[in-house]
């Protein structure tokens, strides 16, 4: 079937209720497709923070729950929240995941990264059927929709499911009526990035890959290709066939990289994977040379703050280094990455970057029209994104 790699955006969606508040715990290289044309300094967001102009606003949350936004590093069962999780573990009373939502704030607490993907595949376990993959997918559309999110780019790992026991088709099929019915309902474009579980090894690549490419199988709202999992010991460089597969089928490169080791591996998914975005990138600051490479090729970062913390890959948020990343020009989105899990939603990742950045309402318009500019988005759809985000700034600070 072909591909359509610019998805066409409807009306903007009503607004809806409050979302299920999130689980209250402590906290190949070429340009990419976003934000052409300007160069390293010229970016709206490096202005807002360079300048000070304004300060925070004092409530940014009551901004920001209006906003419109597109959401670009979110998985797709990583988004399970409390309740949903829960439904599935009662379905599925063997797992040794909790059935009581209040029980998975200690189950969400982590030691370190590795001990996350532990418990993440924990809750992977749980998506054992085609309804249970259509249920989580119009699920997490809901709860995207209530952000006020206008396009998301949910990233799925198949092989998971698929190795499960889970039909391919089946499960084509499920992300895909979830998928329609959440546009036709919410007004939330969703569209698909297949990753690769690099703890699987190349098994999965090859697996993921022949998903993301045979016509007969692939979904129609696919539009990327990604790696992620733990990165020590999964070297970046053995997946470059899977990747030039999927780059020679029309999937945009938008793989995981320097999160919990050196910068080395996003120079590796920049060289051997083609990468157009870069998945964290949080040890990229370590790098004057690669900060400037980014900023020169627009190649933007998904920048996921709490996730960074709770996976312990950045001591605390005011050690993170989104304020390195700005200074130097480098295209920076906001996202939430798995965030029942961390305890957060996109919401308050934007007001994580408010108080980083010091930006005001201006600013994190700014900030959400950097994600609108970095999607897979054609033109005119980006274009719609940004004047909403506009016209609600305006009205916003009139007086």
């Amino acid at each position: 079937m072909p591909l359509p790699r610019h998805p066409v955006l409807p009306a903007p969606p009503p607004a809806y209720d409050e979302p299920e508040p999130p689980i209250s715990r402590s906290p190949r290289p070429r340009t990419g497709t976003a934000g052409r044309g300007r160069r390293p300094g010229e970016d709206p967001l490096t202005e807002h923070f360079d300048a000070a102009a304004a300060p925070v606003p004092r409530d940014p949350h009551a901004f920001i729950a209006g906003l419109p936004k597109a959401e670009l590093h979110v998985h797709h069962v990583g988004s399970a929240s409390p309740r949903i999780v829960s439904e599935l573990a009662a379905r599925h009373p063997d797992s040794k995941v909790p059935t009581d939502p209040e029980a998975l704030a200690d189950y969400f607490t982590f030691t370190d990264f590795a001990h996350f993907i532990e418990v993440y595949l924990s809750v992977v376990d749980l998506i054992r059927t085609p309804e249970d993959v259509r249920l989580l997918t119009y699920e997490v559309a809901r709860d995207l929709a209530r952000q006020q999110v206008r396009y998301a780019e949910l990233t799925i790992t198949p092989y998971s499911s698929v190795r499960r026991g889970i039909d391919e088709r089946a499960f084509m099929a499920a992300i895909e009526d979830a998928r329609k019915a959440a546009e036709a309902e919410f007004g939330t474009v969703l569209r698909w990035c297949f990753d690769i579980p690099g703890e699987a090894g190349l098994e999965a690549a090859e697996v993921t890959a022949r998903l993301a490419t045979d016509d007969a199988v692939r979904p129609e709202g696919l539009v990327s290709f990604g790696l992620g999992g733990p990165e020590i010991g999964v070297p970046r460089p053995q997946f470059k066939p899977y990747f030039d597969r999927a780059i020679a089928a029309g999937l945009h490169s938008v793989p995981h990289a320097g999160e919990t080791t050196g910068p080395q591996t996003v120079w590796d998914a920049l060289t051997y994977l083609g990468a157009e975005r870069i998945g964290h990138g949080t040890s990229s600051a370590q790098d004057a040379k690669l900060l400037a490479h980014l900023a020169e090729h627009r190649i933007p970062l998904e920048v996921c703050p709490t996730s960074n913390i709770a996976t312990r890959a950045v001591a605390t948020l005011d050690e993170h280094p989104i304020r390195e990343f700005v200074r130097a020009g480098v295209l920076v989105t906001i996202n939430s990455d798995d965030p029942p899990m961390f305890g957060t939603d996109l919401n308050n990742e934007y007001a994580v970057a408010a108080r980083l950045l010091d930006l005001d309402e201006r600013g994190l318009a700014e900030l959400a029209k950097n994600a609108v500019g970095a999607s897979f988005l054609d033109g005119a759809g980006k274009t719609r994104i940004r004047e909403e985000i506009d016209a609600y700034t305006a009205r916003w600070l009139a007086p």
